[in-house]
């Protein structure tokens, strides 16, 4: 079967072509695009900021219509995609992640010479990218994923987010434009996008399945990352996927932060970080560790003050509002669990928020409630702390709270926390994910399905690459980033040696 969607293709809104246009046209578009010089490439990349911030005022209307947040996070998130493609863009001119590599032959070492070898990145091929609930912009038509992939030479198929169609649309057609405008192939980006849900559901598998796919970034529930993950690999060439999922990101208050701190300031910027954006971030603080104690009671009864002044804020579509009620309802049900505070409805789709106190992070304690849900777990010492931790699934964030009298609690927790999740925090809160070279988005099953990955920063690039060698090969034929001369001006390792350009 070949499903039909309303799709953006070639820079026109087409009259419903299928997936498998989308696909062919990016398979046609790949061996043209990857040939492109890092010039020619980050210059795209920069055209394609460039358009999305001309069209910045219908896209961000748009997205304020779609999902309910407010402007001023649509237009930060606006800000957020045009820089990670301006970033991506300097990456690309800079070629540091072609990972150069030149081992000059030694025709008299004994007792066998070596061989001319030369080594560089290429890209995997076409990639499908899967826009994100959560994030109209950011993670979504020419997010981090589009952004990461096109950097890497590989053409791109988006599936749209059905919650936010006109924002994906009018972000597609940006791209487009800056593909047009630098002559490249029109597969190089296609958009896709379903008219229901459950079209929306046939299309990802039609696309994760088309052969000319070579691999796939998710951002989204776990059981949508692990469809996804089971698709690609029962294809008859399995492909990588990228998928980032759950995580409740734990956040550690050690003693010191108690008795140092201010306990009412540190429990409004926890609540506040719980419930920032309804509490719809993937880095949510959903689980808490409390030491017992009278700075740990006064910290508790000041983030119950702090929820049941709060109140919900519109979330953004039905069925997450709906999913956010039922599993918090289940939380407070559970067994061992007391509700701590609950804030108020905001409306429709504005459920309230909650914190409850559990007596171990065990069993339904340590399920993700996609929303402003937040669990407390009190401790003894970091002798009773550090098997909790031990037992909780990989993350993306951890987070501790210390003082200096903290230091060697700390220390005992970091190699702990280093197993358990991809970023740690300290004396900060998990909401916010700094764009940069040194972030980590990612962190182990099931906070994303490959824990060698990052989805945001620079590193994000190596998802959609991989290395080949060239050995003895004609100097005429050799590709300009492994060349001597260096025409491209590449940093690169000459017989294990760093050389600048």
């Amino acid at each position: 079967m070949t499903l039909t969607a309303h799709s953006i293709i070639a820079g026109t809104e087409a009259a419903r072509p299928s997936v498998e246009a989308a696909t062919a046209a990016a398979a046609g578009a790949f061996d043209v695009y990857r040939d492109t010089t890092p010039q020619q490439r980050g210059a795209f990349l920069d055209a394609v900021a460039d358009e999305i911030e001309a069209g910045r005022g219908a896209i961000v209307e748009a997205a304020v219509s779609e999902s309910g947040l407010p402007e001023a996070r649509i237009s930060g998130e606006a800000g957020r995609t045009t820089g990670q493609l301006r970033l991506f863009a300097d990456v690309v001119r800079r070629g540091d992640h072609l990972g150069v590599r030149l081992d000059p032959a030694l025709p008299e070492r004994k007792p066998l010479p070596r061989p001319d070898l030369r080594q560089r990145m290429v890209p995997l091929g076409p990639v499908a990218v899967f826009g994100a609930s959560n994030f109209p912009l950011a993670f979504s038509t020419a997010g981090g994923d589009t952004a990461s992939a096109l950097a890497a030479g590989c053409p791109v198929v988006v599936k749209g987010h059905p919650a936010h169609p006109r924002t994906g649309e009018l972000v597609a057609l940006a791209v487009t434009r800056a593909v047009a405008a630098h002559g490249l192939p029109a597969g190089v980006f296609s958009f896709v996008l379903a008219p229901d849900a459950q079209s929306a559901i046939e299309l990802g598998q039609e696309l994760v399945a088309d052969p000319r796919i070579k691999a796939v970034g998710f951002t989204g529930s776990r059981a949508g990352g692990l469809a996804i993950v089971a698709a690609a690999a029962a294809r008859p060439e399995p492909i990588p996927v990228y998928a980032e999922m759950s995580s409740i990101n734990p956040v550690i208050m050690l003693p010191g932060a108690l008795a140092d701190g201010d306990l009412g300031a540190l429990a409004t910027a926890y609540v506040g970080s719980l419930t920032l954006g309804s509490g719809q971030f993937c880095t949510n603080p959903g689980l808490l560790f409390l030491p017992d104690g009278a700075d740990g009671d006064a910290f508790l009864t000041a983030v119950g003050d702090a929820v049941t002044a709060s109140s919900g804020q519109r979330m953004l579509t039905e069925a997450i509002a709906r999913a956010y009620e039922s599993g918090a309802a289940a939380l407070r049900e559970a067994e061992g669990v007391r509700v701590l505070a609950r804030g108020t409805e905001g409306g429709d789709l504005a459920p309230a928020p909650q914190v409850v106190v559990a007596g171990s992070p065990a069993g339904r304690v340590t399920d993700e409630v996609f929303g402003a849900s937040g669990v407390v777990v009190r401790y003894a010492d970091v002798d009773a702390l550090v098997p909790h931790l031990g037992r909780l699934e990989g993350q993306l964030t951890a987070t501790v709270h210390s003082s200096p009298r903290d230091s060697d609690a700390a220390r005992r927790l970091l190699p702990v926390l280093e197993g358990k999740s991809g970023r740690i925090l300290f004396n900060g809160w998990p909401t916010g994910v700094e764009v940069s070279h040194a972030m980590v988005h990612g962190g182990p099953y099931p906070a994303t399905s490959d824990a060698r990955t990052t989805s945001v920063g620079t590193r994000a690039i190596e998802r959609f690459q991989r290395p080949v060698c060239y050995q003895n090969l004609p100097a005429d034929l050799l590709p300009d980033a492994v060349r001597d001369d260096n025409p491209w001006g590449l940093t690169r390792r000459v017989d294990g040696d760093l050389r600048l350009p």
